[in-house]
């Protein structure tokens, strides 16, 4: 059985899931055999596993950084939110059933045993299995039958190292904090802190590092400087959802509150010639962009009558008039037919809604979810695309007969998506499409924008070369292997 360490952190998006990620990317060079590990996420920003399951995106990178294949015992818990109220379980990959918050609190404690397997199953083909936590240890008013942090630690007898993020202020609160309201059990779980996105002359804080330890008699394992590079790898958290780019070609992106697979306009972000502008609500769709992406959603129908509230419909048809070229992926491409029904009442109350009908098409909801990894070529070109799918729903009409790809399966190729009969106006259910450079290439050129030499899966990797080096340089690497501890579930 492998090793393995925790990593979790005093709140939200202090740095965990790329710490993780380094640390994954460090040890698999050092020659070990690596696997990442979260029991339970949030997150609607899923990846396809090999196995044919869906997993956070987090770890997915982090599967990427260890240098395999993810797969769904990675993530063996994943929570998709579907409202403020309800969120989707998907457990080992699948879709389990939606449930309220109040009654997820008591149906985690029936999780544990599945999420103790996946590490088993894990732990049998690996050298270290490096574990993310979720939120917050000090979030003790959900202690009780926790699967996230200190009950899987406790469970799995995982040692812990807690992460601060000094960037938001009050890094020694932070720390010393949790150390305060945890119970002995778990604080004894706690064997080192990290202190997470430092800026500038970290001698400067040698005092309050010492203080930290003194206050916790936790051990120090390092100060991690801020990651300037991070910019460029995929997040899953929609509050860090941000723009980017300052080229001539304006792509524009409306960010809704179910927003799901966000990062498939990543690599858009990266072409030299693109300015992506994700736009939040209250701001109108700007005149001048030369291609609107409707992206997925985790509940279609809300987002659309969001999309509406805010008169995005209204500069969509707008823009189309114009001859602007619009792209809907998987929610956003149900979006532009002529109507959507949920029948069964799958995303919410049954019933039906009235889409942007620029494209002749229907979707109807259904609760079986097609989730899987795919081959597929462009139908303009037969430019290669690898990508995947996530989505409920089986969208036809007269538009369909213009597909956008052709999918590669065992019986023959399969029909996907649409195109409008001016070929202004697409959509696909292919997630992650952007990621295949000779297909952004061929794409970007068609609607009027240069090419450019970007390899981007060679763009990541490098990347996280880099912060495998960053962290390694700053993180006691050898210490982490010697706290960490034989799995013995």
């Amino acid at each position: 059985m492998a090793r393995a360490i925790m990593i979790q952190g005093t709140g939200s998006s202090v740095g965990k899931s790329l710490l993780v990620a380094g640390l994954c990317r460090a040890f698999a060079s050092k020659g070990l055999a690596v696997r990442p590990f979260k029991p339970q996420n949030m997150s609607n920003n899923a990846a396809a596993a090999t196995d044919e399951g869906e997993i956070g995106r987090a770890q997915a990178l982090q599967a990427l950084a260890c240098r395999v294949d993810p797969v769904t015992d990675m993530n063996p818990v994943l929570l998709k939110p579907e409202s403020e109220q309800r969120a989707q379980i998907i457990l080992n990959g699948r879709r389990l059933h939606s449930v309220r918050a109040r009654e997820y609190r008591e149906f985690r404690r029936r999780l544990l045993p599945p999420v103790l397997a996946s590490l088993r199953r894990l732990a049998a083909e690996a050298d270290l299995v490096i574990v993310e936590g979720a939120g917050s240890p000090a979030e003790i008013n959900l202690r009780r039958n926790d699967i996230a942090n200190m009950g899987f630690a406790l469970a799995s007898g995982i040692p812990v190292i807690l992460v601060g993020d000094i960037d938001r202020g009050g890094v020694i609160a932070q720390i010393a904090g949790t150390k305060l309201v945890l119970d002995g059990c778990d604080a004894a779980a706690v064997k080192g802190f990290v202190v997470n996105k430092f800026r500038g002359d970290k001698t400067l804080f040698d005092d309050g590092y010492k203080q930290i330890e003194s206050l916790t008699g936790w051990r120090g394992i390092g100060i991690v400087p801020w990651f300037e590079e991070a910019e460029s790898l995929p997040s899953e958290d929609a509050l860090e959802i941000k723009s980017g780019g300052d080229g001539p070609f304006k792509v524009v992106c409306p960010v809704l509150p179910r927003i799901a697979n966000f990062d498939d306009l990543d690599p858009l972000r990266l072409e030299p010639g693109i300015s992506l502008k994700m736009l939040r609500a209250g701001t109108p769709i700007p005149g001048d962009a030369g291609l609107i992406v409707l992206p997925g959603s985790k509940s279609t129908r809300s987002d659309l009558a969001f999309l509406k509230t805010q008169g995005w419909d209204i500069d969509i048809r707008a823009h189309a008039r114009r001859g602007g070229y619009v792209l809907g992926v998987c929610g956003g491409y149900q979006m532009l037919g002529r109507e959507i029904s949920d029948p069964e009442g799958i995303e919410g109350a049954p019933g039906t809604d009235s889409g942007l009908a620029l494209l002749n098409a229907e979707t109807v909801m259904a609760p079986e979810k097609k989730v899987g990894r795919v081959r597929a070529k462009w139908a303009e070109t037969s430019a290669p695309i690898a990508a995947y799918e996530i989505h409920i729903g089986r969208t036809t009409g007269p538009d369909c007969n213009r597909p956008f790809a052709f999918v590669e399966t065992p019986g023959g190729d399969r029909l996907d998506g649409a195109i409008s009969v001016d070929g202004r106006v697409a959509g696909t259910y292919l997630h992650g499409l952007f990621e295949s450079d000779k297909f952004r290439r061929q794409f970007l050129s068609k609607i009027g924008t240069k090419e450019s030499d970007l390899d981007f899966s060679a763009r990541i990797d490098s990347v996280l070369d880099a912060l495998a080096a960053h962290v390694a340089n700053h993180v006691d690497m050898e210490g982490l292997l010697k706290i960490s501890r034989k799995v013995g579930i």
